[in-house]
Order: structure tokens, then C-alpha cells, then sequence
């Protein structure tokens, strides 16, 4: 079981993103944007953070800037859940220090898949 932070201005994501994530036994936190979701990594130190990129003010490439150069928050992996399927931002998202990069909506087994990815 992880503790997944899920960063996402979107309630209804993030309760989609939640419901997946506990009903298969993960811990979730959340934050409803780039800048609560530095401070609740800071603090809580999840074992992965899932990045929505679009979010009003600390958008997702520069949260996840600031989480993979923190000196406590750089070993935790970041996983973009992004509606940009742009191979541009893909490439941006990985260039800020993303893991990983799905775009919405997520497939159940290939979120699940990919956060076990990023934890071994």
C-alpha cells in the first residue's frame, strides 16, 4: 500500500483518481493545487504525487519543478495526470522531473500499473 498524493484543481478527478486508489488499498491525500500540493508533499511525504498540469497559479511542470529539486521532496516520483497529450508536454513534463506521464481519463490497471512503476 502506498500514500499517493493526488494534485488536481478538479474534484471530480480527484474523486475518480481516489475511489481507484483506495478501493485497491492505497492511502490518498489530496491538494486542489500546485502550490497546497508543495506544501502537503513538503509535510506528509507521500510515497508518489499524481500532477494535474493545467491548475490556476503553481501549475503541474512548475509544482513538480520545485518537488524534484526540494531537498525533501526530490526522491519522491511524480506521475503527470495530465489532459495535455502533447508530445511537447510530455517531453516538458519529464524535463521538470515527472516519472511519468498519463493522460486523462486514466485506465484503471495502467494507473495502478504505473505507480508500482515508479515505487520499485
Amino acid at each position: 500500500m502506498a500514500r499517493v498524493l493526488i494534485v488536481d484543481d478538479s474534484p471530480t478527478e480527484t474523486h475518480k483518481l481516489t475511489t481507484i486508489l483506495e478501493k485497491n488499498g492505497h492511502a490518498v491525500l489530496t491538494a486542489a493545487n500546485g502550490e497546497n500540493g508543495v506544501d502537503v508533499a513538503r509535510e506528509h511525504r507521500p510515497d508518489v504525487i499524481l500532477m494535474d498540469i493545467v491548475m490556476p497559479g503553481l501549475n503541474g511542470f512548475q509544482a513538480t519543478r520545485q518537488l524534484s529539486k526540494g531537498d525533501g521532496t526530490k526522491a519522491i516520483p511524480i506521475v503527470i495526470v495530465t489532459t495535455k497529450d502533447q508530445d511537447t508536454d510530455r517531453v516538458w513534463g519529464m524535463r521538470q522531473g515527472a516519472r511519468a506521464y498519463l493522460t486523462k481519463p486514466v485506465d484503471e490497471s495502467k494507473l495502478l500499473g504505473t505507480i508500482e512503476e515508479v515505487l520499485a
